[in-house]
């Protein structure tokens, strides 16, 4: 057992060893991303990723659910539920917690809920049938060529 003196000198010998008050301490999180940048990642994701017809749509103020609204179409059922992981895995990365998804078993309509931005990822003849972006046909939307 090492006595005081020898314990100051042993951490004293090794300048290394973390010393002082943040000693044990954990840094805060860097805080998640607003609604304007999560979309920004969304739509470049499902950009990359070769979503059709994505439409943003600017909800503040009509809903008190989120502040933006992406909708986008997948090509087949394995297409849409690769849309759906490549953006929760792109949320995540960008510190988007608790990021929540429905839909991805069938992946006809999958919904990814990230907080401020609800994502709808569809097939394209279950967007036609379902057509939400006639529920918010006022608020102003964004449209990226596919």
């Amino acid at each position: 057992m090492l006595n005081q003196h020898e314990r100051t000198t042993a951490l004293s010998e090794h300048p290394a060893a973390p010393t002082g008050p943040s000693v044990g301490r954990v840094a805060p999180p860097s805080p998640a991303p607003d609604a304007d940048a999560a979309a920004e990642v969304i739509l470049t994701s499902l950009d990359e990723d070769k979503a059709e017809d994505i439409v943003a749509i600017d909800i503040r103020g009509k809903s008190s659910v989120a502040d933006k609204i992406v909708i986008a179409s997948g090509r087949s059922q394995r297409h849409v539920g690769a849309l759906a992981d490549h953006v929760m895995r792109k949320l995540k990365d960008a510190g988007v917690r608790q990021v929540r998804v429905e839909g991805l078993p069938h992946c006809d309509w999958v919904l990814v809920d990230a907080g401020d931005v609800i994502v709808h990822l569809f097939r394209p003849e279950v967007r036609a049938f379902y057509n939400i972006e006639r529920i918010w046909a006022s608020a102003p939307a964004a449209s990226m060529a596919s």
